[in-house]
């Protein structure tokens, strides 16, 4: 019996919900008192011993570079092996793109309950219950597994990620992945300081920062705090931003530790995309901005006015 975490990679690196998903799954394994491993497909540049300070004891890998671009139904078919070889009776991924694409069809192939977008560890007390996120984060469900095998994805940035001392031994598996039905032709990667679905700050503008040629105030503001760009949907659809920016439930979902809303009235497709932010700061000169409701702190005034002066007292601070 064990926990195994599914470990996504990009560009040679494993990705920051992974390192969640990992400190998630040790912690799950500890509860349940069975050994924490890691499931890793394709290859990367990093250490992958090194790991184990997130409380795994081993990394599973099934070294393939054909593994190294997704395709959610090889992927499938090797993770469901992976976890038959390991004898795994939980499996955690990340609740991201490839999570989203790729957990349910491990699910079909395992006869596995599935709770995808989990928030916190199971009560195990009583059942196996997991509680998640439903309605477009407006509300929350308890969910009980009660499969023999139990497939849990994590809601990114709801899970604090922990490192301590510890190495984990690297176990090369032997897996045949089937042959890609996806061929990847070419490459096309958004430039960026900060990827937006693993921001911890993201600063976003709507339609009151009245044009695209206004946008260097909001950039200024991103700049001093680290944080990653986005935008609401009427901004996209003008053009003023490109669409990898537009956040909401129809663009990116978020969930950072800080959200600023700059010019964003607060409809609630936006809203659903953005509500599971930890910390959400909204500025509007309109006092009847739907957003201050969802607001954990309101600023009410011009933005062309708020915001050089709130981006030159963050410089201060940060010397």
């Amino acid at each position: 019996m064990s926990v195994l975490i599914f470990i996504d990679h990009a560009d040679g690196h494993v990705k920051k919900a992974s390192l969640e998903a990992l400190t998630y799954g040790a912690d799950l394994a500890k509860q349940l008192g069975v050994a924490a491993e890691g499931l890793l497909l394709g290859t990367v540049t990093e250490d992958l011993a090194a790991l184990g300070k997130y409380g795994i004891s081993k990394v599973n890998q099934v070294s393939n570079e054909a593994l190294n671009n997704l395709d959610a139904q090889v992927y499938a078919k090797a993770i469901a092996e992976a976890a038959t070889a390991t004898g795994a009776t939980v499996i955690v991924f990340s609740h991201n793109q490839t999570g989203k694409a790729v957990a349910a069809r491990v699910s079909a192939r395992l006869k596995a309950g599935l709770v995808a977008g989990a928030i916190s560890l199971p009560d195990t007390s009583n059942g196996f219950v997991v509680k998640k996120t439903v309605f477009s984060g407006k509300a929350f469900a308890n969910v009980n597994i009660t499969s023999p095998i139990k497939i849990i994805s994590l809601n990114p940035n709801s899970y604090k990620i922990t490192a301590g001392e510890g190495a984990a031994t690297v176990n090369q598996l032997s897996i045949t992945p089937d042959a890609a039905k996806v061929k990847v032709t070419a490459v096309n990667k958004v430039s960026g300081e900060v990827p937006l679905t693993e921001a911890e700050i993201v600063v976003s503008g709507g339609r009151g920062l009245k044009g695209p040629e206004n946008w260097g105030i909001l950039e200024d503001l991103g700049h001093a705090l680290h944080a990653a760009m986005a935008c609401s949907r009427p901004v996209a659809d003008a053009h003023w931003r490109p669409h990898h920016e537009h956040v909401g439930q129809t663009g990116v979902q978020v969930a950072p530790n800080l959200y600023i809303a700059v010019g964003i009235s607060g409809a609630i497709q936006h809203l659903a995309g953005v509500n599971r932010s930890k910390v959400i700061v909204v500025i509007n000169k309109d006092p009847e901005a739907p957003f201050f409701k969802a607001a954990d702190y309101g600023i009410v005034g011009d933005a062309f006015e708020i915001l050089p002066k709130l981006t030159e007292e963050i410089k201060k601070i940060k010397g």
